[in-house]
C-alpha cells in the first residue's frame, strides 16, 4: 500500500508559478513511477506528467509541456511538479498517483492503482 498527500496548491494569477509537493509512505517509493493527474470542474480527469523512479525519464502532456516540470527526491520520498506560466485553463484539482510499472508513458494510458486525496489550483485572468 502506498499512501499519497499532496500540497502547495492556492490562488496564482495567469503567468504566476507554483510547486505542488506529493509525500509518499507505505510500499518502497523509489520502485514506483509518479505522476500527477487533474480534474478541471465540469471536465474528465486527464494527465499531466510523470516520472520514473529513477529519474531518468519523464512524459508529459501536450497542454502543459514546456511549462510545467515533473521532479522527484526519492531520499525525501517526495514528487514535485513546478508549474510556471500558468493560465486559467490549468484551473483544477491537482491529483498525485503512484504506479507500479515504472513506464511514464503507461500512466498516461492507464490509470495508476494509488492516488493522493488532491490539492485545489487556481489562476486568475
Amino acid at each position: 500500500q502506498v499512501q499519497l498527500v499532496e500540497s502547495g496548491g492556492g490562488l496564482v494569477q495567469a503567468g504566476g508559478s507554483l510547486r505542488l509537493s506529493c509525500a509518499a509512505s507505505g510500499r518502497t517509493f523509489s520502485s514506483y513511477a509518479m505522476g500527477w493527474f487533474r480534474r478541471a470542474p465540469g471536465k474528465e480527469r486527464e494527465f499531466v506528467a510523470a516520472i520514473n523512479w529513477s529519474a531518468s525519464s519523464t512524459y508529459y502532456a501536450v497542454s502543459v509541456k514546456g511549462r510545467f516540470t515533473i521532479s522527484r527526491d526519492n531520499a525525501k520520498n517526495t514528487v514535485y511538479l513546478q508549474m510556471n506560466s500558468l493560465k486559467p485553463e490549468d484551473t483544477a484539482l491537482y491529483y498525485c498517483a503512484a504506479d507500479s510499472r515504472d513506464v511514464p508513458q503507461a500512466m498516461a494510458v492507464t490509470l495508476p492503482g494509488y492516488w493522493g486525496q488532491g490539492t485545489q489550483v487556481t489562476v486568475s485572468s
